[in-house]
């Protein structure tokens, strides 16, 4: 139930919004109302208006009361009323149906991950492939339709080099993997600063690939297939998905009628040989669609692509999972678009997020200074086994929970803090059983199910009236709030603030837990802290399910 639209429409005045009601001070009620604004348009004090407002409030029996303070008019809300509606309605998931209809026939594309070919799929991977994920999950959630694109990075002159390392260093006799490739990538970067005619080399390769040559081809999508072999088992274990793989060699055929088109339209002009669309005017430096020798670029293709995904999904939202340093690159890209008159360009929008470092170390493919994220996963599960097996030895099916403990404590990592701020990744914090980590999460909502199953107890009604102290009613009023909180981090495209509410209505839950006795004799009660026991477990594993982390039911 949305309480300030309720408020707003008992007060009955047209000059009064649900946002004009406000989340009151501690001590003052559930909701406040400042009257101060609509003094001139009244010809009243501020006090006056609001004890008119407050005549309003008998009407409904979710409002216990309405106090006027000065200027304001603080509510109080009925906690038995409002303890039954959010519980009957978090069982029935009444919120969730109806913001399932609000978006049905949305689409919203998710551009993240976008893996390099050839290239490792390292910790650095993780922030897109992690926020990406979980926005996917999210918008389907809520109703829309999500179109998961991983846009690889399988085109340009490093495949050259790669082809002219592999040809001149590769060992033929035996099967290639993805740490052989990166071995001859870095490789040929050191010696190729060296010698002039290696690097000649390596761009003479690339032409080789796009002419199609059958040889250099057949090496290309041989590295293609040896990076998804590889990658496509971290996407497993950390339950990514994707609905499309094309990437920038896709698109070769496709930047043709978009180049065109910008000329056609009179956007493109020559400078220093190169083709550009002058972007001064809008604060920007030109995007370059085409060098002096005709080669096109990253805009070049992303403007296919663009072009190629509105046709094709006619998508309501169109998000780029991308690290902050292509903020430059998105807004000349999305203004470009703007310009050729595509309506939908509005719709787009550029994810940004910040940097990771490992332990205090910052990472680079090209000097081979990465931590593979194959290798971070590996190293958290079995930490995570060497814990579980020192707090709980008897425990069944330890392998799979460590799985999930291990997995879950780096994808939080990722999506715990907003996607702007720089991380750094530490075993020892990810995997605390204590503080805002996966695990306590986890371990709660272990807890939950353990109570639940320990009662084995079963009631037809609900005494809700027993559930209106301040300790409980602070847990159900957070169980109230899952449905907006995922609105908002929809709206915001930021997962943080589900894992946020998360972490408080864990601490919420714990607290109630140790102050009361969930099982006793009477039974009314007990039946009542169940249901806040099993409701709380549910929402806790909803919330890390959009997370992309699992919930155990045993710790």
């Amino acid at each position: 139930m949305d309480y300030k639209q309720h408020i707003a429409e008992l007060i009955g005045s047209e000059l009064v919004s649900k946002n004009d009601i406000g989340e009151a001070l501690e001590g003052h009620g559930d909701f406040a109302l400042p009257c101060f604004k609509y003094a001139r348009e009244l010809k009243k004090s501020p006090a006056l208006i609001a004890a008119d407002f407050a005549s309003n409030m008998a009407k409904s029996p979710f409002i216990d009361r309405a106090v006027v303070e000065g200027g304001y008019l603080n509510f109080y809300l009925n906690r038995a009323k409002r303890v039954e509606q959010i519980l009957e309605s978090a069982s029935s998931e009444e919120d969730f149906k109806s913001a399932r209809e609000a978006n049905k026939g949305k689409t919203v594309c998710i551009d993240y991950s976008s893996i390099n070919i050839a290239k490792p799929f390292h910790i650095g991977h993780l922030m897109s492939t992690a926020i990406g994920g979980s926005l996917y999950k999210i918008y389907e959630f809520l109703g829309w339709k999500g179109v998961g694109i991983n846009y690889l990075g399988d085109w340009g002159t490093q495949f050259g080099k790669l082809l002219a390392a592999y040809e001149k260093w590769g060992d033929k006799t035996k099967k290639l993997t993805l740490n052989d490739l990166l071995e001859l990538y870095v490789r040929f970067n050191d010696e190729s600063e060296r010698d002039e005619e290696l690097k000649e080399r390596g761009r003479t390769e690339f032409l080789r690939i796009e002419r199609g040559e059958k040889q250099a081809l057949e090496t290309y999508e041989m590295f293609k297939k040896t990076t998804l072999e590889e990658v496509n088992k971290v996407y497993k274990r950390l339950g990514i998905e994707f609905d499309s793989y094309n990437g920038e060699a896709f698109y070769n055929d496709k930047m043709g009628p978009v180049i065109r088109e910008l000329d056609d339209k009179g956007l493109t002009q020559i400078s220093d040989g190169a083709k550009i669309v002058s972007l001064e005017e809008y604060g920007m430096p030109p995007c370059l669609i085409e060098r002096s020798d005709g080669a096109t670029l990253y805009a070049t293709r992303d403007l296919a692509a663009a072009e190629y995904r509105a046709k094709t999904y006619k998508f309501s939202k169109s998000l780029y999972v991308v690290a902050t340093q292509q903020n430059l690159h998105f807004r000349q890209v999305f203004k470009v678009l703007e310009l050729m008159g595509k309506e939908w360009a509005k719709n787009m929008e550029h994810i940004a997020f910040g940097m990771v470092s490992y332990e205090g170390q910052p990472l680079s493919t090209r000097k081979g200074h990465i931590v593979f994220l194959a290798d971070v996963i590996e190293t958290a599960v079995q930490k995570a086994r060497a814990i579980i097996e020192e707090k709980n030895p008897s425990l069944e099916g330890k392998d799979e929970i460590a799985e999930e403990v291990g997995v879950g404590a780096v994808m939080f990592f990722a999506l715990s803090t907003a996607r702007m701020k720089d991380l750094d990744f530490r075993y020892d914090r990810v995997l605390s059983f204590e503080g805002e980590t996966a695990p306590y999460l986890q371990y709660t909502h272990a807890r939950c199910r353990s109570v639940v199953a320990k009662a084995n107890l079963k009631c037809e009604k609900v005494d809700y009236s027993l559930l209106t102290d301040d300790v409980s009613y602070a847990c159900i009023d957070l169980i109230g709030r899952f449905y907006e909180t995922v609105a908002q981090a929809a709206e915001k495209n930021e997962p943080s603030i589900i894992a946020k509410y998360l972490i408080d209505l864990a601490q919420a839950y714990n607290k109630f837990y140790i102050m009361n006795r969930v099982i006793s004799s009477d039974k009314a009660l007990s039946a009542a802290r169940i249901q806040l026991t099993s409701l709380s477990a549910d929402i806790l594993k909803k919330g890390l399910s959009l997370l992309l982390i699992k919930a155990p039911d045993k710790m």
